[in-house]
């Protein structure tokens, strides 16, 4: 899913470390001596339940799964008592943990983003997992994650996550649309394809498709194009590489010729979706969370709709999203007992087949993708597989702690340039992997 509106993270972020650091903010936070103390039967000393709280992001059917999941683990149980609270999107869910870490008052677990990953951690506000996860390790079965998914888990080499409801951008397409232009309803595979298609629909008065201006489709064209878009280092932009200019390029040269439309603004990604739901534009990239959604738009809307991988330039790429569940720091032996058995319960085989079905993000475990359910889901539905299919070619998202302020630079700087004829998007990046630099080499 999306990240938007992060404009007070980094400065909340970084005006917390000198007090992070006062309060003894190592994250691992005694999970090594405590680990061995965590037990199935937890529980406390006067036989009550443990309550912790659940912050998530996300309405519709992405909260109906994550409420159907917890009280799943409230019935299954009579230690534990989860409390589930909506907190918005990712970005109001972060700011929101962040005070209520400065308060003292932190969720146990929460969802979080994975590219978010790195400055949590860094910040001394997540608990490490390794020890729990080492004590159960017949039981978690780590090596039964998807390895595509386990990129952004892991921060300077200690485990903090576990993939949650996860997904990449895939694309969308209106067989329908495409039929009736006489296109191959197989859609696009490459740039020059997709360029082909729009003409084609263009002169049928039919938009190829609307895009918001959105870091996690750049990051999958600059994959695309064989580039990436941070030094291995992580303390220098790559976004002015040719690698990283084409994607700009390419979307300029579409708009320009009225083959895409890319609106700008808070609402650009909700006109994206409306304008492919309406049937004004033939294509969209989205989330596979969408998926199940999508199903229901396609049948109210009678259209017929299918999902393929994001079109490739040099090769396909393309970056992984959504959340992984992780464990705040400061907890109580207790409640670390209790945030891990909810965390276990959350990331079973049966809890992502139930998630992946309601709402179509990827199966996080390998063993999920073996059952007879998943099987026969795909095969009814062939348009949830191409997100799995699809991890071959993914990578996971840079974690740096400047790069939800470098991201907010680069769309600053595409907008710039589809905007103002006179601004070439080598220029338009150049300028901002100037600013990049400066907040990545501190």
């Amino acid at each position: 899913m999306k990240r938007r509106k992060r404009r007070s993270f980094l400065t909340l972020m970084l005006g917390m470390a000198m007090m992070l650091s006062a309060c003894g903010g190592e994250s691992g936070g005694g999970a090594a001596t405590n680990a061995s103390a965590v037990s199935a039967n937890t529980g406390n000393a006067s036989g009550e339940k443990i309550q912790i709280k659940y912050w998530y992001a996300f309405g519709e059917k992405i909260e109906e799964a994550k409420q159907e999941l917890v009280k799943r683990f409230n019935e299954s149980q009579d230690k534990i008592e989860v409390v589930a609270e909506y907190q918005g999107n990712y970005d109001d869910l972060h700011a929101k943990v962040q005070a209520a870490f400065a308060a003292g008052d932190a969720p146990a677990v929460t969802d979080l983003e994975i590219a978010s990953t790195g400055t949590f951690a860094r910040y001394g506000m997540l608990q490490e997992l390794a020890p729990f996860a080492e004590k159960d390790k017949d039981q978690l079965k780590i090596d039964d994650f998807n390895p595509g998914l386990m990129g952004n888990a892991y921060v300077d080499g200690k485990l903090y996550g576990l993939p949650f409801m996860r997904s990449t951008p895939i694309m969308y397409m209106n067989v329908s649309l495409l039929e009736k232009a006489g296109l191959d309803p197989a859609g696009p595979k490459t740039w020059a394809e997709f360029e082909e298609y729009g003409r084609v629909l263009k002169e049928k008065g039919i938009t190829a498709m609307t895009m918001p201006v959105d870091i996690w489709f750049y990051e999958g064209l600059v994959a695309q194009s064989g580039g990436q878009v941070l030094a291995e280092d992580g303390k220098s932009g790559l976004f002015n590489t040719p690698e990283a200019v084409e994607p700009v390029e390419f979307w300029k040269k579409l708009a320009s010729e009225g083959l895409i439309k890319i609106p700008v603004g808070d609402e650009a990604g909700a006109t994206a979706d409306k304008d492919w739901a309406n049937q004004t534009s033939a294509f969209k990239f989205g989330s596979t969370a969408g998926v199940a959604g999508a199903i229901d738009i396609s049948k109210g809307n009678n259209f017929e709709f299918d999902t393929a991988f994001m079109p490739a330039n040099k090769s396909y790429g393309v970056p992984t999203g959504g959340c992984q569940l992780v464990m705040t720091s400061k907890l109580s032996e207790e409640e670390q007992a209790a945030a891990w058995e909810f965390i276990k319960f959350m990331t079973t085989t049966e809890s992502t087949i139930y998630q992946s079905k309601h709402v179509g993000y990827l199966p996080t475990r390998l063993s999920a993708l073996e059952t007879e359910e998943m099987q026969s889901l795909y095969k009814e539905y062939p348009q949830y597989k191409v997100a799995v299919d699809q991890l071959e070619y993914a990578r996971p998202r840079p974690m740096e702690t400047a790069y939800p302020e470098v991201a907010k630079l680069v769309k600053s700087a595409i907008e710039k340039t589809l905007l103002d004829p006179k601004v070439t998007p080598q220029q338009a990046m150049d300028e901002a992997n100037e600013k990049a630099n400066a907040l990545l080499s501190k």
